[in-house]
């Protein structure tokens, strides 16, 4: 635990140094990110943009780069190349006046195990040198309070289970009030429960004025969860923007389910759409000018019996396997 060029038809930004006070809208900038191991590129010339406030998921499949980009933006790795301001300043370079202000859970937390989970981070908070020891009972209080460890508070580190050990990484993290946290796989190890309570608290910091940079593999959380989202692949940014944006790349799709199936499709196709028939399910891709209400006022007047219309668009699944060209692996 440590405190402290895209593919054609995506979202990705377009190339640009990153000066001091370039962009104060955002929480994270790079420009031309690269990391070499070797003859292997795992990072390979990273533009990212992460607006203040936003919830941002970042994702990608085993060895697309994620958990060295974040060493990188934390300072934890150098960069064979390119740019990162954190929070409006220049990385490394302000490090001693960034870092305090962020919050990490990298790579899973480490703890003395045969010290309290209380004690634990008693020790790491007496590590900062800016915090204030008449405070610090209840700053660890208060930190164990919000990640539901209250109860364990007094029993030894290496008797936690996994997802015990992630939430006291959460507290360290907390320990202080952050304006940015970046949390690499926060919800690993828990159960359904512990992983609402997660959401839930990122939420709440999100609403607070934080913003909260999620590395996860679960990509129905960062659904529910993120507001902003980026794909890379093979160490390149394949696609970011908000959720939304992400979803509108893949289309939209009218599916109609009438006994009139192939009068539907002849309608549609009058539209100027390219319609499929399956049974009495008549399917169809949209373009950005298409409105929904116009395909069901044109059907109605033709005569079609319409028992049922949707507009569907791709889930984060689907954009995710379009983007990357395969399923998704939980490390990276």
């Amino acid at each position: 635990m440590t405190s402290v060029g895209a593919a054609p038809g995506t979202t990705a930004a377009p190339a640009r140094g990153v000066r001091r006070g370039d962009a104060p809208d955002l929480a994270i900038a790079s420009t031309g990110l690269t990391k070499r191991f070797g003859r292997q590129v795992a990072v390979d010339g990273l533009e990212l943009r992460v607006p203040r406030g936003s919830v941002y998921g970042f994702l990608g499949p085993n060895g697309s780069g994620k958990t060295t980009t974040i060493r990188m933006l934390l300072g934890l790795t150098a960069p064979d190349a390119g740019e990162v301001e954190l929070l409006g300043e220049p990385m490394p370079r302000a490090s001693a006046t960034v870092l305090p202000r962020v919050g990490a859970l990298v790579e899973g937390p480490a703890f003395y195990p045969f010290l309290t989970g209380r004690a634990n981070l008693s020790r790491l908070d007496a590590a900062d040198p800016r915090s204030v020891s008449s405070t610090r009972r209840d700053r660890v209080a208060d930190a164990l309070d919000r990640v539901g460890l209250t109860h364990a508070a007094d029993k030894k580190a290496h008797a936690y289970s996994l997802g015990m050990k992630q939430r006291l990484g959460l507290a360290g993290a907390l320990l202080r009030e952050r304006e940015l946290l970046v949390l690499d796989e926060p919800s690993n190890g828990l159960d359904p429960q512990g992983t609402r309570e997660v959401r839930s608290l990122i939420r709440r910091l999100a609403d607070e004025g934080a913003t909260v940079f999620v590395s996860s593999h679960l990509l129905s959380e960062v659904e529910q969860l993120c507001s902003h989202v980026a794909v890379m692949r093979a160490g390149r940014l394949v696609a970011s923007g908000s959720l939304e944006e992400l979803r509108a790349t893949g289309g939209r799709e009218a599916v109609v389910r009438t006994p009139d199936a192939r009068a539907a499709a002849s309608v549609l196709a009058g539209r100027g759409l390219d319609p499929s028939v399956t049974g009495e399910t008549v399917t169809a891709t949209l373009d950005a000018d298409t409105a929904a209400e116009d395909l069901v006022a044109a059907l109605v007047s033709a005569g079609v019996r319409v028992r049922g219309f949707e507009v569907t668009s791709p889930s984060l699944e689907d954009r995710f396997v379009a983007l990357t060209g395969e399923g998704f692996d939980v490390a990276g």
